[in-house]
């Protein structure tokens, strides 16, 4: 009995269906000519079918797989198709597309292999989206999902909206600095000079020449007018770091300039006008030096006009997945790696680490694994000695995946005290959909009251 002939679609129809379809389709013979082009890659590209046609594939998109890691080159050369791999194209008006590709072998009837079929859908919108998302998360280089944090950003325009004084306070490694820069870069005086200095690295009269400058005379080889700090900050900001540790002898010199905003340069004979915002931080709590006789309690109250709290990574821990993200994509922007992220095993180790060092230690520890894998996913092994150490055994296994729940829960509970348990409103802060918000409270156990903020809906 003969077989009959799968049936197959006409030509005319194949090329409709093309036609019809949003993602970008094209296909290539073995020379990687452009044999074929649709009406959406057209779109998606901005140049037309007559342009693209036995033009070679890489002069058309301009990706940066062309270079490196093209999945058509490996479709081609290995025999296998590749799904959903991220990459981005430069359009006709050379801006940078994000896309998703697949790639297959292109066949005839008979089996032949003709050349190569890429597809390719424009992410743009959903990038948007991401963007969008992360920045609800994120201020400036500070990123964070903690309620204390969130706080201090929706605050912080207004902080930096007026010229006052300002005091930070926190732990060494909490992001001091990069607060008193989204302060600076949210102000007025942005376009002018951002300047730190930390007081407690210099004895008093290098202090003093440092941030006010000298006269040509003023000491042995000063044969020239030296502009200090608060003359190169002119119009900008001046960040005062670690101003507790300041001498009692130039305290009084301070106070005097917060007072009168001016100062002499040391051997000049006439008090220069300072125009700069002024920003101090502090490891320790100004307050308590100030009751022990070490702080001056006039310069306390000069610094301590507007006094944001930088709190300590271990009572944030829910922010060490988001900053363990920044960090890599950070790294991988400036050492031109591809790390792709982290597992799950050291993603536990770091949240059951408690940071002594805060911020600082979680990104020298993420650079430290850049050094040791510099592809892939950060696993354990890439860690530091002192964080390996705290592997979880058999028995401690469960207890680190509670750890990680615990955090988890409480993220969600404070975001649904905050949208008076409207859950629609608290999965659309949480940057999650809805059934999933339901299912995580489910399986967290969490307690809902009888109150149904449901009804809220705006």
């Amino acid at each position: 009995m003969k077989k009959d002939k799968p049936y197959q679609i006409p030509h005319h129809v194949t090329e409709i269906i093309l036609e019809s379809v949003s993602d970008g389709v094209f296909t290539v013979d073995h020379e990687w000519r452009i044999t074929s082009f649709n009406r959406a890659a057209e779109k998606i590209t901005g140049i037309p079918r007559d342009e693209a046609l036995r033009k070679h594939c890489w002069e058309v998109f301009r990706s940066n797989m062309c270079e490196t890691d093209c999945a058509l080159r490996r479709t081609m050369d290995q025999g296998k198709a590749f799904v959903d791999t991220s990459t981005y194209i430069v359009n006709s008006k050379k801006r940078r597309i994000p896309v998703v590709v697949s790639t297959s072998l292109l066949k005839d009837g008979d089996g032949t292999v003709l050349g190569g079929v890429e597809t390719f859908r424009d992410m743009s919108l959903i990038e948007e989206l991401r963007k969008e998302l992360d920045a609800r998360y994120q201020l400036g280089d500070m990123v964070s999902r903690s309620p204390a944090m969130h706080k201090i950003f929706s605050i912080l325009p207004q902080v930096a909206e007026s010229d006052s004084t300002i005091l930070l306070q926190g732990e060494t490694g909490t992001g001091k600095e990069l607060l008193a820069r989204a302060i600076h870069d949210l102000s007025p005086r942005r376009e002018k000079p951002f300047i730190a200095i930390n007081c407690g690295a210099f004895p008093d009269t290098l202090l003093e020449s440092e941030l006010f400058g000298y006269k040509a005379g003023a000491f042995t080889n000063a044969t020239k007018d030296k502009p200090g700090h608060f003359a190169l900050a002119e119009g900008g900001t001046i960040l005062l770091d670690e101003i507790g540790d300041l001498s009692a002898a130039f305290q009084v010199r301070l106070l005097r300039v917060l007072q009168d905003r001016t100062f002499q340069p040391l051997g000049g004979t006439q008090s220069v006008k300072a125009d700069v915002r002024i920003i101090a931080s502090s490891n320790k709590e100004l307050s308590k030096l100030v009751k022990k006789g070490v702080f001056r309690q006039d310069l306390f109250y000069r610094v301590n006009v507007v006094r944001l709290d930088s709190p300590p990574l271990r009572s944030r821990k829910e922010d060490i997945p988001i900053l363990v993200k920044h960090f890599i994509s950070k790294l991988n922007r400036l050492r031109g790696k591809a790390v792709t992220g982290i597992s799950h095993e050291a993603l536990e180790l770091l949240v059951s680490h408690d940071y002594p060092g805060n911020i600082r230690e979680l990104e020298n520890i993420i650079e430290h694994a850049f050094v040791l894998c510099p592809e892939g996913q950060v696993k354990p092994h890439c860690l530091p000695d002192n964080i390996r150490a705290l592997l979880p055994g058999p028995t401690t296994h469960v207890k680190m995946d509670a750890a990680l729940q615990s955090v988890e829960a409480q993220v969600i509970i404070d975001a649904l005290k905050r949208n008076k348990y409207n859950r629609l409103k608290t999965a659309r802060e949480l940057g999650i959909h809805k059934s999933t918000l339901f299912r995580k409270i489910k399986i967290l156990g969490i307690d809902l009251p009888k109150i149904d903020g449901r009804a809220d809906r705006k």
